[in-house]
């Protein structure tokens, strides 16, 4: 049994220092908030994680995210349901030409394994970090 298929479970968010009412700690959020701006840094696109509900069909609701994302046309969304058991990657017209749908694909199945195992923020870094190289520096 994973994380995802019994959430709030026992996961590595429920140490001491797990914030409320979110499946990261403390330490966990830092590591992402560095891997996204790393990747920013890096790539000069705009890299942002949803974690949380989209609403039916999944792809349509994390497309209308993306677009509030500013400069959409240069932004990734990697957007995770963990209660739906859904992933959805958006590029925006730019962010496209430099990350393909095989790219992204690939970094979801990567994302995937991880997170059937378990590993909700693991997965998400390891997804930013896939996409941010696929990328390349800009």
């Amino acid at each position: 049994m994973t994380a995802i298929d019994h959430p709030g479970a026992d996961t590595p968010a429920a140490e001491p220092d797990a914030v409320a009412d979110g499946p990261f700690s403390t330490r966990q959020l830092l590591r992402l908030d560095e891997a996204l701006r790393s990747a920013d840094r890096q790539t000069g696109l705009t890299f942002s994680v949803y974690i949380g509900e989209l609403d039916a069909p999944t792809r349509e609701s994390a497309e209308k995210l993306h677009k509030q994302i500013d400069d959409a046309d240069h932004a990734v969304l990697i957007a995770v349901s963990p209660n739906q058991r859904k992933l959805e990657i958006v590029t925006g017209n730019e962010a496209r030409k430099r990350i393909s749908d095989r790219d992204a694909k690939l970094a979801g199945l990567s994302m995937a394994a991880a997170f059937a195992g378990g590993d909700l923020a693991g997965g998400v870094l390891s997804g930013i970090d896939q996409l941010a190289s696929h990328a390349g520096r800009h």
